[in-house]
């Protein structure tokens, strides 16, 4: 019975390790989305150009102006349109 018992504890102990290294790997990674968080209590300025800049880093974003459409850079130097504009 002595050794179910710490079998038991072992077995809880690992699980246990595991679940703390799952939420952290889930929860501190370089990447995370806060966009449902965000509050803005000032205006986002956008910049506008009449096409697409030819260098720009991920997050990046830009309004052209002959279109009037957003993009956000998505890849190094690659613009998409944000959601389905008309």
């Amino acid at each position: 019975m002595p050794n179910d018992t710490q079998a038991q504890i072992e077995r809880l102990r690992r699980d246990l390790e595991d679940l703390i290294n799952e939420v952290y790997a889930n929860n501190f990674s370089a990447s995370q989305d806060f966009n449902k968080y965000s509050r803005f209590n000032t205006r986002l300025r956008v910049p506008i150009y009449s096409s697409a800049p030819s260098t720009a880093e991920i997050g990046e974003l830009y309004a052209n102006s002959s279109n009037g459409k957003l993009y956000v850079c998505t890849a190094a130097n690659t613009w998409t349109l944000v959601g389905s504009q008309t």
